[in-house]
Parts: C-alpha cells; structure tokens; sequence
C-alpha cells in the first residue's frame, strides 16, 4: 500500500466534488443510435445506388364457401431473389394460425389488471359481455391454415416446417443473387367471425340470414427479407401488422352468384360477372363529377331474399402491391366516382349494405376522393386504378386499393328509425381518410409495420388531420393536434414512439396520436409549412414502392428542410418526456441616463412606491418632536437623500464630455431591457412561442428557436427588449407545443376557471324490504325505458 501524506490524501478526495455535474446533452447527434449510412441507405437518407428489395408474384384461385364459411385456395408464388445473398430457405406467413390454440398470441394474453377484472371502478373499466364471449369462442375456435400442400414447379413436394405463423419452405437447391424459383401451395382456414373473434377480417351476419364477408390475411405470403433484418419472420402477436413484398398478383375468386365482389386491382371479366345495366352505369362514372350508384339498394334487398345456387368467378389483376383482400356479399349496394390522379384514371368506388345507409350512400366514395386529392398534395400521386371503401364488421383495416371501414347508423328497434350520432357521422368520414391513405402509408411507401408501427400510423394519422381540416372547419377531437396528446404526455405508463410494435403501452396514443402531434409542431413550430411540406413530401417522392426505415425518414427530413432536428426526433421518438416550460422570474431594466437629475428622481419614485410599513400605517398622525419644536429641523429635514447636489451634476458633466455621440444616444434609447427566467420542468426541448403584452396593450408574439436550450437544458435567462414596459407574457399562447402545464406559463399568473360538481346525499341506499316490495316492470315499460334512454 502507498500511503500519501494527508494534505495530499484531502486534496485528491476534493477534487471529485467540484468536478462538473453530468451533462444531459439534448442536442447531441443521432450518430449513437442509428444505423451506419452506406451504398444502400444514404446519409441524406435516400435509397442509395446499391439499395435492392425482393419481390413475389402471385397467381392463384380461391372459393368461398358460404355455408361453411370457409376459404379454399390455391397458388403459385414466383419470388425473385435481388439480394446479394444467397438463400437455402424462404420464410412464408401464415397469419390466419394467430386463431390457433398454440400461437403466441393467445398463450401470451394477459388481463389488463387484476382490479380491473375483480372490482371494476365502473360498467367502463369492467369485463364486458362480448369480451366473455371472444375468449369462451376463441378456445373452440377451429382457426388457422390447414396446408395441404408445398411442391416445386415440378410438383414435387418440399420440405417445409410451421411455426406458429410463420413457415418455413426448404429449398432444393440454394436461390443465388438474381435468380428466381416458384412454388405452389394448396389450402383452406375457417372464416371468423369478427364481431365474437376480432381481428382484421372476417365475416358478419345479419338478422335477415345473410351474410357479409372481409377477406384478407387469406394465402401465404411471402415474408419480407432486407438489408436491416434479413427475414422479418416475428410471431405475428396481433398488434404488429404486416411487412410485405410488392408483386403481381392474377386471382380468381368463385362466390355465389349473386354475390357481388369488391377487390385489390382491376376486374378482368366484367361481362361474366355484372349485369348489362352494372356495366352501363360503372361507364357513366367515370366521367361523373359526384357518385353513381352501380348496384341499387333495390336490387340488393331483392338479391337478400333469395340464394342463388350456382356460382360465379371473378377475375382481379393487380400489378405492383404488397397485398391482396377483398370482399363479398349479396347484400352490397355499390356506387362508384371518377377521378384523376397525376395521368391515372381513379375510380372511387364503395361498398355497403343498406344498414350503412343513408351515411354510406352520402358520404364515403366522397371520402375516398378527398383523401386522394389531400393525400396527393402532401405525399405523392396515387398511382392504383381503383381505391375502394367497404363497411363491413372490421372497424377499419387498409389494404391496396381496398379498406374496410365500420361506422354505420343505428336502428330503433321498436320504431325501425335509423339514427346516427355526430361521432358516427366524422367517424366514419375519419376512418375512411385514415384507412385509404393507409395506401400511401404503408402500402406505397412499405415501412416495416411488424416492427415500427408509427412509421405507417404516425405519418398516416398526421397526414389524415390535414385532409380533416381541409374537410371542413371545426373539426372536433382530431388526432394530430397538439393539445389533444397532452393528457397522454403527462401520464406514466408510457413507452418511447421507438419501441417495437408488440410491445407499446397505450397503443393509439404512442403510434398514432404522439407521432401526429409531434408532426404537427415540427410543421407548425419548428419548421414552418414550406420547408415542412417540402420534405415530407420529398421523404415519400424517394421511398414509394421502397421499404424506409426510421433512420430514412429522420435523415431525409433533415436533408430536405437543411435543419439539423436530430433534438426533436431524441426527445420525441426516443424518450417520454414532456413538454412543460415554466416562466419563473421577470426583471425589467432600462438605460440609466447618468443625469443626476432624471436617475434621483427616478429612484426617489422607486422609494415611495414601495409599501407603507405596517408600523408607519399605525404611527400616521401620531405628535413627533420636531413638530413640537421646529428649531430642531436643519438642511436635511429639507433634503432626502435623493437631492441632486452640485457635486452630482459636475460628474454628470465630466462624464458626458468622456461620450462619443453614439454612446450619449443609447443614453437617450429609452429601451426597455426585460429578463425572463424559463424553467423546463418537463425535460423535453422545445421552440418558445412568447406572447408579449406592452403597457400600450399591444401584443406580439416572438418565435424563439429550440437552440436557445442548448447550453442550459434545464433554465435559461432570455432577454427580450421592447420600446415600452412590459406588463404581461405568455409561453405557448395557442397550445401548439403540447405543455402539460400551461399554469405556469403565464406572467403575472392566471387563474385557471373550474367547476364543482356538488351531488345529493343517497339516504337508505340497501334497503331490502324497499327492493322487495317493489312492482315488476311490465314489457311495456321495459320499452319505453330503452327508448328514452336511447334519446
């Protein structure tokens, strides 16, 4: 052992306590936690000269049995092998396995609380009747693909192995860089139903027997593989959706014949399917400037009241998507829109059964075409021959060229009226803008759901609440504003936006409001909408029909707007702060003009302006001695201390004469110079938004960039200079950067109105004798009691 000499010992052990404090650098680069830049992912974050993708093409056939409600199928995949890796296997999923008894999904499901299951707060936070129901059917369910069969071109069979939702095919001889193998596979699944079972397709029943079928996750398909992950092959869990390839697909789906099909891509057989008079009107609207119903709500109840026994086959082609669903039903009405996008004719088509009417008939194909025109102003032109909305029993999913969206009246059960509520009505107008830009974000610009949910609902709920406001104005409780996420900002359980998409808390909150909002104030706040829209739009100009990643997406807005944001995306993506600014001190200071005569005045005002002691309020009046006798009274009885002296005005003079004329003008400015501590309580960067309130009661706002935080993360000191005193200030005036306590943003402090809610005091709340004695409703009272609580 070494021993120092204590002074030296006492020096060493010091030393440590004045060494800096760490330093929580909220400006430091991105360059710690994303990917490397390279020949196939830029640092400008474009596609890069080397940048490959895979693709798969589809041929197959498909029957739905009605009365089993049932899919059989069978295909051939062709997938091309871009990489510049050699592969011995492929990874195919197989979705529908999530309804068996072994997937990941079901033997992972937890109950959100143990309160919340045995003592529920209220019939809100209590199990419910249908979630009884899901999980009593689900454990029955016989769901999941039966693959019956895997062969090579030849026919011969290959080898392959299930797990859970995904497979794997073994192949014969290794696929080389820019070689290419097909395969074909044969099989069936039972359809779910969706309103007891969930998930993204499905089929409904409805009182009159029929049927309305949503089909999609209904074939293998071909797992992605890229230079990021290699083979995306995670469990399909349910919350992270799909990454998919783009390929051609040709597919034949036979139905009853009195079915009508609405599908990805474009009909091939229309006079084999569709009656003369379908024919003629789906000619008029293409050229139409509103709807033109193609297949009538008359002829749809008719079809409703009868089963046709035979079968029809309907022929789709669609080039260049990652997917393929459709939908099926004899109770569709159908109409349909024409409409330009860049040089492709759209058509905008919907399908519905009478129960979505009249909100269906009135406003979704109107829908589809405002979110195309919305869209392709902020993004890219939509590219697909047909965009199509169906209301079915999926709440809303998106496919290529297809989504399904729920919203729909409701039906007085005694009185048969149709009614809808105003959620309903900009529910549905809502979830159609949301579900078909979906196919700008991710079937076009194809980010990796299954791993990055926000990638697709993020920007798409973003870009959704601009196609809301250009809707109409005032529209309520929309995503993407800032003030809407605030409560979610403040709570605890929650998990940076960068989280996996199976692992996220408050799931619509983190990947679809927060991202929107954060969107929002980098246009609104940070940016401003010409370099914002500029980039944004530059970002999906250089990623359609490519897979971004994260890391692209923050590179290339960086790059097209010439703003370093790697702050905004840390504080944002990869953390849970909030923001929550404090203004905690103001001193106002102005020029002092060195003139004995205006600076003792000046503080002669100060003196008299403070408060009047408590004692010399009490004391006023009272006789004093020099009152008595006022030969006690001399030069300073007649003289404070702010008496301007002889002596006073020769420095004044002296000093003056020391002046350049530039420095006896700031003398004379008249500036006021006002400091204004802020506090970041919340831990998030942010822009300052001042509201500045002048004695004159003018006001201004000043825009103060994030970097003012950048050497002091926790409190800065800004200096604000007016030509008048300053007798108010707000941070944040219109609510724009989401801080959680807007109390403390004000200066002097308001007020924030609330009201309290007084109850009455139940009396004999368990009184048994009461409950027993009292009368049995009878069915007519029961009645009337649903239909006032309905109103």
């Amino acid at each position: 052992m070494i021993r120092l000499p204590i002074s030296l010992a006492a020096l060493c052990l010091t030393a440590s306590a004045f060494a800096a404090a760490p330093f929580d650098d909220k400006f430091r680069q991105l360059d710690e936690l994303l990917p490397t830049p390279g020949a196939i992912r830029t640092a400008s974050g474009a596609p890069g000269h080397a940048y490959w993708q895979q693709r798969a093409d589809y041929t197959m056939r498909a029957t739905l049995d009605e009365s089993r409600r049932a899919i059989t199928g069978s295909g051939t995949i062709t997938y091309y092998n871009n990489s510049p890796d050699t592969l011995k296997y492929l990874w195919v999923q197989l979705d529908q396995n999530i309804y068996k008894p072994d997937s990941d999904a079901r033997q992972s499901a937890t109950v959100a609380s143990r309160q919340a299951w045995e003592k529920p707060r209220s019939p809100e936070e209590g199990l419910k009747f249908d979630g009884m129901r899901s999980m009593l059917t689900a454990a029955d369910f016989p769901g999941g693909f039966n693959i019956k069969s895997v062969k090579d071109s030849g026919g011969r069979a290959l080898s392959h192995t299930i797990n859970k939702t995904m497979m794997r095919i073994d192949l014969p001889q290794a696929l080389k860089p820019g070689a290419r193998v097909s395969f074909s596979v044969e099989w069936s699944y039972n359809i779910n139903e969706q309103k007891v079972l969930g998930g993204r397709s499905g089929y409904e029943k409805f009182d009159d027997k029929n049927d309305l079928f949503e089909i999609a996750q209904w074939f293998p398909r071909m797992a992605a593989y890229y230079d990021v992950y290699g083979w995306q092959h995670k469990q399909f869990l349910g919350a992270g959706e799909f990454t998919l390839e783009f390929g051609d697909y040709d597919v034949q789906i036979t139905v009853p014949a009195d079915h009508i099909v609405a599908s990805t891509g474009e009909l091939l057989n229309p006079g084999e399917v569709l009656t003369a008079a379908q024919r003629e009107r789906l000619k008029q609207a293409r050229t139409s400037k509103k709807p033109v119903i193609i297949a009538t709500q008359a002829e749809a109840e008719a079809r409703e009241k009868q089963r046709a026994t035979g079968t029809k086959t309907w022929h789709f082609r669609a080039k260049n998507v990652r997917d393929f669903a459709f939908a099926s039903s004899r109770k569709f009405i159908w109409d349909a829109q024409g409409i330009k996008s860049g040089n492709t004719d759209v058509m905008a088509m919907s399908y519905y059964p009478k129960e979505g009417n009249p909100l269906w008939e009135r406003y979704s194909t109107h829908a589809i075409v405002h979110t195309i025109e919305q869209y392709n102003k902020y993004s890219l032109d939509y590219p697909y021959p047909v965009s199509i909305s169906v209301n079915g029993p999926v709440g809303g999913m998106e496919y290529p060229m297809i989504t399904f969206n729920g919203p729909r009246p409701v039906k007085d059960k005694k009185t048969g009226e149709l009614t809808y509520s105003k959620r309903t009505k900009y529910g549905l107008i809502g979830v159609i803008i949301h579900e078909v830009g979906h196919n700008y974000f991710p079937m076009i610009v194809n980010s990796d759901e299954r791993q990055w949910t926000w990638m697709d609902e993020g920007l798409n709920s973003f870009v959704q609440s601009l196609a809301q406001e250009a809707w109409e104005e005032d529209w309520s409780e929309m995503r993407g504003h800032p003030r809407q996420i605030v409560d979610y900002m403040r709570s605890r359980n929650q998990v940076p936006i960068m989280t996996n998409s199976e692992s996220l808390l408050q799931f619509g909150n983190n990947a679809y409001a927060k991202p929107a909002a954060a969107l929002n104030i980098l246009r609104e706040s940070v940016l401003g909408r010409e370099l914002f829209d500029f980039a944004f739009k530059e970002y999906a100009q250089r990623w359609k029909f490519k897979r971004p990643t994260p890391a692209d997406f923050f590179r290339t807005m960086e790059d097209a707007s010439g703003t370093d944001l790697d702050w905004f995306w840390r504080g944002w993506f990869y953390t849970t702060d909030a923001v929550d600014v404090s203004v905690d001190g103001i001193t106002e200071y102005t020029v002092s003009s060195k003139d004995p005569e205006v600076e003792k005045a000046w503080q002669r005002a100060r003196k008299q302006a403070e408060p009047i002691s408590i004692t010399d309020q009490r004391n006023k009046g009272m006789v004093r001695r020099v009152d008595q006798y006022p030969e006690l009274k001399d030069f300073y009885n007649q003289n404070d201390d702010f008496t301007v002296t002889n002596k006073d005005r020769n420095k004044y003079a002296e000093t003056m004469e020391g002046l350049e004329d530039w420095e006896k003008e700031l003398l004379k400015s008249g500036k006021h110079l006002t400091l204004v501590d802020f506090s970041n309580k919340g831990g998030l960067v942010t822009p300052l938004v001042v509201e500045i309130e002048l004695k004159s009661g003018k006001k201004y706002i000043e825009r103060i960039p994030a970097e003012v935080w950048r050497y002091s993360p926790t409190k800065i000191t800004k200096l604000f200079i007016t030509d008048e005193p300053m007798v108010g200030l707000v941070q944040d005036p219109y609510w724009e950067t989401a801080d959680i306590d807007v109390s403390n943003n004000a200066w002097p402090r308001k007020a924030e109105p609330s009201r309290l809610e007084l109850f009455k005091t139940e009396q004999d709340k368990n009184n048994l004798m009461r409950d027993y004695n009292t009368k049995l409703k009878t069915t007519e009272q029961k009645d009337a009691d649903k239909s006032e609580k309905s109103e």
